[in-house]
């Protein structure tokens, strides 16, 4: 009988934010967002715990209260603009595993993806492999063929190929990274210090909503909006949200 690993799922909640102020504890139809995370986490029983990283103390008291585990304000110099998810989640990793033992894997859950379902974290851990990355991903909202840089007054092709006259039905699928899931051993995290390796596994999202990543008031309204369509109320509705 295989063994089930042990994955730590860790969930960032810096206090400070440029583009959106205190959005991470912000009430998103009528709970703070990082609860929505916190929730489609604990509800997908895949983890050893769930653990919020944090140097907020606002943040700290909404993990404790929607059943994440809380061990400790993050170090200031983590939570900074320039700090790194990566170095979040190690620090992360590494003081759990001070309190609580090895873990065999890491799932960063960034509160942002406000509409990630319980049944796409399971499927995420339904791959995991000890010695493989995995990270979620989207169809690509436009075609890399179609994008081009600024070049004095002119455009210049960013893929360094001619002006294309293909049809959108006509190009190769290209996908995007959605935010939603970044899943890891914990030592190739440490290793490489990245998310991303070159034989990194896609998961393959189809579900729009699931590629709203909040970072502006835009990204909020939008968010909102699509809440409010999806299940039909403005108001926190128990029994029709994303899972």
């Amino acid at each position: 009988m295989s063994v089930k690993p042990r994955v730590l799922a860790v969930i960032p909640a810096r206090a400070g934010s440029k583009r959106l102020s205190g959005k991470n504890t912000k009430l998103f139809m009528g709970k703070p967002l990082i609860a929505w995370a916190i929730e489609a986490a604990i509800n997908s029983d895949v983890f050893v715990d769930v653990l919020v990283s944090t140097d907020d103390t606002k943040a700290a008291g909404i993990a404790a209260d929607f059943g994440a585990l809380f061990l400790g304000l993050r170090p200031k110099a983590l939570a900074t603009d320039t700090a790194t998810s990566v170095d979040v989640v190690i620090d992360a990793v590494d003081m759990y595993e001070r309190h609580k033992g090895p873990v065999d894997g890491v799932m960063l859950l960034q509160p942002t993806s406000v509409f990630r379902r319980v049944e796409t974290i399971q499927r995420a851990m339904e791959l995991f492999n000890p010695e493989r990355q995995l990270v979620s991903v989207c169809l690509a909202k436009t075609h890399p063929e179609w994008c081009y840089r600024l070049s004095n007054d002119t455009l210049e092709p960013i893929l360094n190929k001619d002006w294309t006259g293909n049809r959108s039905q006509d190009l190769e699928a290209s996908y995007q990274l959605n935010g939603a899931i970044y899943l890891t051993p914990v030592d190739m995290l440490k290793n490489s210090r990245s998310f991303m390796s070159r034989t990194v596994q896609p998961l393959v999202v189809d579900d729009p909503a699931e590629a709203v990543d909040i970072d502006t008031l835009w990204d909020w309204t939008l968010a909102e909006y699509i809440y409010r369509f999806q299940y039909g109320s403005s108001e926190l509705n128990e029994n029709a949200r994303p899972s």
